[in-house]
């Protein structure tokens, strides 16, 4: 499976979803020079949404949240602006830095983020970071 992140504007329950991707989703994922550096808020939605149209397993709000879990406490990264700073979440745990080192201990699950069950469009294929096998013959 892939390492699947989510990118909001704000944190908390009130926070805005502006996409996710299903692949390479961990800091070092992201090629883009500065991505992660300090930016204002509209500098945040054109590198989110430049990044989701250079990929094809970027979801955009209006194709619906991918995820068959709720809220991004599950899914493997998320990143959030606010005020003029990205931080980034593994799996719900405390904010990082996603310029530095990850922290070592993820600790308890402590972020939160909007429900996004009203926006479920669960995804199969490129942009559900699913990997399928199949097995020919009769092992």
């Amino acid at each position: 499976m892939g390492t699947r992140a989510d990118f909001y504007v704000g944190r908390g329950e009130m926070a805005e979803w502006i996409g996710s991707v299903a692949w390479d989703g961990h800091p070092s994922g992201f090629d883009t020079p500065g991505f992660f550096a300090p930016c204002t808020e509209s500098e945040w939605r054109a590198k989110v949404q430049k990044e989701l149209a250079d990929r094809d397993d970027g979801t955009t709000p209006d194709q619906g949240w991918p995820w068959p879990w709720s809220d991004s406490q599950t899914t493997d990264y998320a990143y959030a602006w606010d005020t003029d700073v990205v931080y980034g979440s593994a799996f719900g745990c405390a904010w990082f830095n996603p310029l530095q080192p990850e922290p070592d201990d993820d600790g308890p699950k402590t972020v939160i983020f909007p429900n996004m069950k009203d926006k479920q469009k669960v995804t199969i294929g490129k942009r559900s970071g699913l990997i399928v096998i199949q097995m020919k013959g009769g092992q």
